[in-house]
């Protein structure tokens, strides 16, 4: 058995994903150097490089390619053992992996504050990212629970709904169609729209939605952030279409309006996900369960 560790291991699958040292550092909150050491001491173990340099950033070498995929399924075994062993303890201690997508970033941190003071043993690890690269994390089995709009369909997972999504289409106060009523949808095919990036669940839901309808979409600007694109709907780049738990707020004081187009706003639901297979320790089956119970009026009191 050769001698390395699982800190070297979980240091080389981050900066793997980060593609850089730098970052990795930022995101396990050490120096620089302490990362760089643990990848030394790392293809020093198996004695060969595992990454190499390309600018400011890395890449992984073949080797390092392969080493990444049989590091990760092992660090989601070693995850399987701590839950079997968690059971000894049971649920008021552990840690959860928890993955959501980025629009679920405006109601989770509360409800995550709300559990924490019911069960504050158990540590939780936020992951925010678009659908495509959570679902990745957790086809890996690098997440124990995963957050999200619509439940995956390649995947063996459970999904259970535990809150309504409802989605529809905002603009900004002075916008023409602002004070129009059941207007048909096929009103917006002459209006450009700043939507979400390819891989966003919310983009999807958009994609599906215009051809139910046989309609192009005028897309004025792409953008990866429901932040960036309130601003520029508020400024008058275009229209955009939002998870009504994005932009309450705004639609509250007055800075976004909401469409009054016939059959919207069309309502999903939120999803609590994990691997089928997946042996959920009692910390990650605590927090299921409070989403399940407690969670929508939680989320209709915030967001």
């Amino acid at each position: 058995m050769r001698n390395y560790t699982l800190k070297q291991l979980q240091t080389f699958i981050e900066v793997a994903r980060e593609k850089s040292v730098s970052r990795a550092a930022e995101r396990l909150f050490v120096t620089q150097p302490a990362v760089s050491m643990q990848i030394r001491q790392l293809e020093e173990a198996f004695g060969l490089s595992l990454i190499e340099p390309v600018g400011r950033n890395i890449q992984l070498t073949h080797a390092g390619n392969e080493f990444l995929t049989h590091a990760i399924a092992a660090l989601g075994k070693l995850k399987d053992l701590e839950a079997s062993m968690a059971e000894h303890v049971g649920a008021k201690k552990g840690r959860i992996e928890l993955g959501i997508v980025s629009t679920a970033k405006y109601f989770v941190p509360m409800l995550l504050v709300r559990f924490t003071k019911l069960m504050p043993g158990i540590d939780i690890a936020l992951h925010i990212d678009n659908r495509d690269n959570i679902l990745g994390m957790l086809a890996r089995n690098e997440l124990d629970l995963v957050v999200m709009g619509r439940a995956p369909g390649n995947l063996d997972c459970e999904a259970t709904p535990f809150a309504s999504n409802p989605l529809g289409i905002v603009a900004p106060p002075d916008h023409p169609l602002v004070r129009r009523k059941r207007m048909a949808f096929d009103i917006l095919k002459d209006y450009p729209f700043v939507v979400r990036e390819q891989g966003s669940g919310t983009r999807a839901a958009m994609e599906r939605l215009f051809q139910q309808y046989e309609i192009p979409i005028k897309v004025a600007m792409e953008m990866p952030s429901n932040e960036t694109i309130k601003q520029a709907v508020m400024a008058g780049m275009g229209l955009s279409f939002l998870s009504m738990r994005t932009v309450r707020h705004e639609l509250a004081a007055g800075h976004l309006a909401l469409l009054d187009i016939s059959g919207m706003p069309i309502v999903g639901k939120w999803y609590v996900t994990h691997l089928g297979q997946k042996k959920l320790s009692p910390a990650a089956q605590s927090f299921k369960k409070f989403l399940i119970e407690q969670a929508e009026p939680l989320i209709d009191s915030w967001a």
